[in-house]
């Protein structure tokens, strides 16, 4: 049978329950999938409102089901997840489309017994003029109106107090913008928007830095004759302002120790007109392989890409004058994009604080007396940030830190920062920057 845009949703909701990451699952379906430009676009909305609107919709779909969450089949819990998010965020849905075509899709699934229970619940919603009672706790309330897992709430408001944590919480249901990095070895961002222009794609200089790009093109940014002549690379604001803090300089020997897919080690070697030693390093081979890929495609020479256990010291390492250790994290920065990480389990994430660390540590001791280090995490944790670098200044008397990007103003001018959401218009980052003085 042809699949209708909706079938394809549940079946994507349905790869992200079972571990999937929501940005790979869509990319990999809809390149794939016979969509128009309007069912693409349809279906991207869905899929990604579902995801991260999710305990929201949960919430409502308990007040009307009689069984427990938990209990119901997993395609018959996303069909009624996708139906009351088209009746209470598509305007453009009737809600007679809604309800029947969720229906249909139980039907088509072979869940024929369950399509009354499913047509019962979104009627039930419509009958309440679709409003819904929230919790009265506190922290029950913002999980429900925000959808974040209570736990990571609860985390959030202990450590920002409720305010900026509700803020950073309403930020993550906004619409995420795309940034990317012009590669000015080959082009200049007035060119490159020029030729964006040409193929249909608006692209627009940020006012923090020109050489970082915004546009709303998102899947066809990574799938066009500019990007395969290496013109630019799809980075983030923030992970681009991470390379700023380092200060790169031509001629200085640098290492990237957590560097896959390689998005940083590119903007370093931009910055310093390809004109640097840049050793990039990832512990898995395969996840090097796309660092030297990349910067292949871009026409970088300054890049050498390796496999290394950055917890591990590597005695074959020279000394270096600046060391960019962006280390594994929880990812709670990113929710934007990544929406299904509002719910990760705080406790499968408590072991990372050590780890990271460790990565520090050792980084450490291959930097140069005078050597720059940033620090670096795409969480808003403070157990991940401000408790790791003072940790580490705390036990080593030999470096200190140092303010960086003054020149940007608030949220920066100290030797660490928490980039929010609504700071910037993107990712929630975090970045240090300390140097070696002895």
């Amino acid at each position: 049978m042809k699949k209708s845009p909706r079938y394809v949703v549940m079946e994507m909701l349905m790869r992200v329950y079972d571990g999937g990451y929501s940005n790979l699952v869509l990319d990999s379906v809809l390149s794939s999938a016979d969509f128009d430009g309007r069912d693409k676009a349809f279906a991207a909305r869905l899929f990604y409102g579902v995801t991260e609107r999710m305990l929201t919709l949960d919430h409502i779909i308990s007040l009307y089901s009689k069984k427990p969450l938990r209990s119901l089949d997993k395609s018959v819990l996303a069909v009624l997840r996708m139906g009351i998010y088209q009746l209470l965020y598509m305007d453009s849905v009737p809600d007679s489309a809604a309800v029947n075509e969720s229906v249909d899709i139980i039907k088509k699934c072979g869940k024929s017994s369950a399509s009354g229970f499913v047509n019962a619940v979104l009627r039930g919603f419509i009958r309440d003029n679709k409003s819904f009672p929230l919790p009265k706790d506190p922290i029950k309330r913002l999980s429900v109106e925000y959808s974040f897992g209570e736990a990571l709430a609860a985390r959030l408001v202990k450590q920002y107090g409720r305010e900026k944590a509700e803020e950073f919480m309403k930020a993550s249901l906004e619409p995420h913008k795309l940034y990317l990095s012009v590669n000015n070895t080959k082009i200049t961002a007035d060119a490159l928007i020029e030729k964006f222009g040409e193929i249909g794609i608006k692209a627009y200089k940020t006012e923090y830095d020109e050489n970082c790009l915004c546009t709303e093109a998102f899947g066809s940014v990574e799938k066009n004759e500019l990007f395969e002549r290496g013109y630019y690379h799809v980075q983030d604001l923030s992970s681009r302002l991470c390379c700023k803090a380092l200060s790169p300089k031509a001629g200085e020997k640098i290492l990237d120790i957590c560097a896959a897919p390689g998005g940083k080690s590119f903007t370093i070697a931009e910055l310093t007109n390809d004109s640097c030693e840049i050793t990039s390093c990832d512990l898995h081979k395969k996840r090097a392989e796309l660092v030297r890929k990349g910067a292949e495609r871009l026409g970088l020479q300054s890049i050498k890409a390796l496999q290394n256990d950055a917890k591990v010291y590597n005695s074959d390492f020279p000394q270096f004058d600046r060391i960019l250790c962006d280390v594994p994290c929880s990812g709670t920065g990113v929710v934007r994009s990544k929406p299904e990480i509002k719910y990760i389990s705080l406790e499968n994430a408590a072991g990372l604080p050590e780890i990271q660390y460790q990565i520090l540590e050792t980084a450490a001791r291959y930097l140069k007396i005078g050597g720059t280090l940033v620090y670096s995490t795409c969480t808003i944790l403070k157990e991940e940030n401000d408790e790791v670098i003072d940790r580490f200044l705390s036990s080593h008397s030999d470096f200190e830190g140092v303010p960086f990007l003054e020149e940007l103003g608030s949220p920066f001018g100290g030797y660490k920062t928490v980039i929010f959401p609504n700071d910037m218009g993107c990712e929630g980052f975090f970045i240090s920057c300390v140097r070696r003085i002895k």
